[in-house]
């Protein structure tokens, strides 16, 4: 009964390992996102979180606020689908159907 506990220890902890690099491989991964051909553009990291942004002044009008609104929730759109699709990709070193609770 130990080694069968033992081994089950050992495993939890290179997945425990392996869950971390796969989260700083994340926080590393940056992606860029635009609208508008290339009017707005963003950067995101893996976690979504916005680390850069670029308009360009040709689209900011001050009599349509809405249409520069528009463009930045696309760009953002755009990048965030593109981390979507990559996301199995960095998960790969991960066993499929662990019960994370996710």
């Amino acid at each position: 009964m130990g080694s069968g506990f033992s081994k089950m220890k050992k495993q939890a902890k290179l997945l425990e390992k392996q869950f971390a690099e796969a989260q700083e491989q994340l926080k590393s991964t940056q992606v860029e996102g635009e609208a508008g051909g290339g009017l707005v553009k963003l950067t995101l990291n893996g976690e979504k979180k916005l680390l850069n942004i670029s308009i360009n002044p040709e689209c900011v009008d001050k009599d349509d606020v809405e249409g520069l609104q528009d463009l930045i929730v696309a760009a953002y759109e755009n990048a965030a689908e593109k981390l979507d699709e990559n996301q199995p990709d960095m998960a790969g070193g991960l066993p499929a159907g662990l019960p994370f609770g996710f």
